[in-house]
C-alpha cells in the first residue's frame, strides 16, 4: 500500500510540475494580451466633425506614407489624386505599389506622414471615425462571413454601424436582388436562413462574394471600396460578381483596385500607381495611347490569361496573339 500511495503521490507532482510550467507560460502571455488591452490607439473612435452635408468627392494632397514598423521604407511619395463625386477610379499598378494603402488611408486606418486626404470639404483627420467609415463600404479579396445565417450575414454592416433597428426582410431581399445573390439563396431549402458554416464553409467563392457585396450595400454607402473582389474566382464566377458590382456601383463614388483588364477597362478614370505616386491616369483609351506603363500592365495581364492554353494546346503563338489583343484594345 505504501509504494502504491508514493506512486499516487509521483505522478501528482509530476502533473503539478507540468501545470506551473504551463501556468508560467500563460502569465507571460497575459501580461502581453494587457498591454494590448490597455494600449490606448492612435485614433479614437470619439471626437471629430459629423458634417450637416454630404459629399463623396475624395482629394489626396501631396500625401506621404511609410509604415510604422518600416518609417524607411516609403509607401506613397507625393501622391496627388482627386476623385470626383458619383465616379469610377481604378488603381492599377504591380503588386505592393501602395493600392491597398491608398484604401487603408481613406479608411483612416492609418495617418498619412504627411499631406491630407479631404472628404468633400473637410480633411478626414477632422472627421468622427465612425462617421468617416460610415459613409464607405469595402469589398475585399476574402469576404469574412460568419458561422450564422446569411440574412445575418447581410445585415451585419447595419449592425456594426450602431444601427439599433434591424433591416426588414424586403431590405435584405432588394440588396441581394441587386447583389446577383436572391436567385441561388432561394435555391437553398432555407433560403436566407440558411447557415452559411465557419467563414462561409457552405458556399463557393463568388456566392461568397455575392453576400459580401449585398452586405456593403445594406449600409447604403456614398464610397464604395472594391479590393481585388473578383480576382480569386473563375471565369463564371467572375461574370456573375463582376455584373452585381456595376449594378452596385451606380449612384456611388467607387474606388476599384484590380489586376484584370475586364474589371478596370470601363472606369472613367484609370490610375497607374509607380514608384510610390502617380505615374498616369485616364480612361483606357487614353492610357492605351501615352502610357507605356498601362501598355506594359495590359500586356502582362493577357499574357498571362493566354498562358494557360497555351501549355495545354501546346501554342507557340502566345506572345503574337497578345500583341494583336493589345492592338485591338487601342484606339
Amino acid at each position: 500500500a505504501f509504494v502504491l500511495y508514493v506512486s499516487q503521490i509521483g505522478a501528482s507532482l509530476a502533473t503539478l510540475a507540468g501545470l506551473f510550467s504551463s501556468f508560467m507560460g500563460a502569465i507571460g502571455a497575459s501580461q502581453r494580451i494587457f498591454e494590448i488591452i490597455d494600449r490606448v490607439p492612435l485614433i479614437l473612435n470619439e471626437g471629430g466633425i459629423v458634417p450637416d452635408t454630404d459629399s463623396s468627392r475624395i482629394c489626396f494632397s501631396s500625401v506621404c506614407f511609410a509604415y510604422p514598423t518600416r518609417l524607411d521604407v516609403p509607401v506613397l511619395d507625393n501622391f496627388d489624386l482627386t476623385i470626383h463625386e458619383n465616379t469610377t477610379v481604378a488603381l492599377v499598378g504591380t503588386s505592393g505599389g501602395g493600392k491597398t494603402t491608398v484604401m487603408s488611408l481613406l479608411l483612416r486606418l492609418y495617418e498619412p506622414t504627411s499631406g491630407t486626404i479631404t472628404l468633400g470639404s473637410h480633411n478626414i483627420s477632422h472627421l468622427n471615425p465612425s462617421y468617416l467609415r460610415g459613409t464607405m463600404a469595402l469589398v475585399a479579396q476574402e469576404p469574412v462571413l460568419f458561422a450564422t445565417s446569411i440574412r445575418e450575414n447581410i445585415c451585419y454592416g447595419c449592425l456594426a454601424r450602431g444601427d439599433k433597428q434591424v433591416p426588414d426582410e424586403g431590405a435584405v431581399t432588394a440588396v441581394a436582388k441587386i447583389a446577383n445573390a436572391d436567385q441561388f439563396v432561394m435555391n437553398f431549402t432555407e433560403g436566407y436562413d440558411t447557415m452559411v458554416g465557419e467563414r462561409g464553409v457552405r458556399l463557393s467563392g463568388g456566392q461568397k462574394q455575392r453576400i459580401a457585396i449585398a452586405r456593403a450595400l445594406m449600409v447604403n454607402p456614398r464610397v464604395l471600396l472594391l479590393d481585388e473582389a473578383t480576382s480569386a474566382l473563375d471565369a463564371e464566377s467572375e461574370h456573375l460578381v463582376q455584373g452585381a458590382i456595376d449594378k452596385a456601383m451606380i449612384g456611388r463614388t467607387t474606388v476599384i483596385i484590380a489586376h484584370r483588364l475586364s474589371t478596370v477597362m470601363n472606369a472613367d478614370k484609370i490610375v497607374v500607381i509607380d514608384n510610390h505616386t502617380v505615374a498616369d491616369s485616364g480612361t483606357h483609351e487614353e492610357l492605351l495611347s501615352r502610357s507605356q506603363k498601362y501598355q506594359d500592365l495590359v500586356k502582362r495581364q493577357m499574357q498571362s490569361s493566354l498562358t494557360p492554353k497555351k501549355e495545354a494546346a501546346g501554342d507557340s503563338d502566345a506572345p503574337g496573339k497578345s500583341n494583336a489583343m493589345l492592338a485591338e484594345c487601342s484606339p
